[in-house]
């Protein structure tokens, strides 16, 4: 559970991240965002609590100094007793060298696209008859 360790009120700004300092004091800074880098952190409240080991001190929503008991996650390690190795002969082994293959250039089948000849569409030809003189009556 967290506990109250002093009640400052800060009111917090958006882009902006708060956080306990070295000296117990309360200090915000720049968030980067994107490409940007974020700021130099600011003094936003002197406060000066000291501050104990294994406990996390965190700006609550109310905007005052609470902590926490640390939660360390993870297995214990076991100490391992320390062994005495003998020294290795280090036995260089042959490296076999590739051969360098080259691939032929592979050769791209020409297809040839076959024409067709569209035939032209026979036209009816009309011949004119030659057009009949009349004959004058006289």
């Amino acid at each position: 559970m967290a506990k109250k360790v002093a009640k400052v009120g800060v009111k917090k700004e958006a882009g902006f991240l708060y956080f306990v300092d070295k000296d117990g004091d309360i200090s915000c800074a720049k968030m980067a965002r994107g490409n940007k880098k974020g700021g130099k952190p600011k003094k936003a409240a002197k406060v000066g609590i000291t501050k104990e080991s294994g406990l996390l001190y965190f700006i609550d929503k109310d905007g005052d100094i609470s902590c926490a008991k640390m939660v360390r996650g993870g297995k214990k390690k076991k100490k391992a007793a320390k062994k005495k190795t003998a020294k290795k002969t280090v036995v260089k082994k042959k490296v076999a060298k590739k051969k360098v293959v080259k691939k032929k250039a592979a050769k791209k089948k020409v297809v040839k696209k076959k024409v067709v000849k569209k035939k032209a569409a026979k036209k009816k030809v009309v011949k004119k008859k030659p057009a009949k003189k009349k004959a004058k009556k006289k």
